[in-house]
């Protein structure tokens, strides 16, 4: 991306895809749902910021690396997503009434698709999947 562009006005863009922000929001899930993990004595706030700053991060560095704009709705809708997922392990933690056997239960749906991912991957690379890869 040869030219630098920054969006500091929220949803204005005419091309923000519904699917895009979807996209933003799906990719921080994971990261809400390790900080819940992780971050066991935060408060409320203190995700926020968390899951704000690293969005932050990343835009500006996209605006730093030229490989990206830096746009405040993806900071916004990135945010969004840490605090799903943190409401995703929460919701996790209640039903299993155990913190532990949450974690225990994240760790299995991680190693899966972890597992899965690979899998996906080596077949696309290798072009045994319908997806041709280039």
């Amino acid at each position: 991306m040869a030219n630098r562009s920054v969006n500091l006005i929220p949803f204005s863009h005419g091309n923000n895809d519904i699917s895009e922000i979807v996209l933003n929001v799906m990719i921080f899930v994971p990261l809400g749902i390790y900080a819940g993990i992780l971050f066991k004595r935060w408060i409320f706030g203190n995700n926020l910021f968390f899951f704000f700053l690293t969005s932050l991060i990343v835009e500006g560095l996209q605006f730093i690396l030229r490989v990206g704009a830096f746009d405040i709705t993806d900071t916004i809708t990135n945010t969004v997503g840490g605090l799903i997922g943190l409401l995703i392990f929460k919701a996790i933690e209640k039903v299993l009434k155990n913190r532990v056997r949450a974690q225990k239960f994240i760790n299995i749906i991680a190693a899966t698709g972890t597992v899965l991912m690979i899998l996906f991957l080596l077949l696309l690379k290798t072009n045994n999947l319908w997806i041709k890869y280039q």
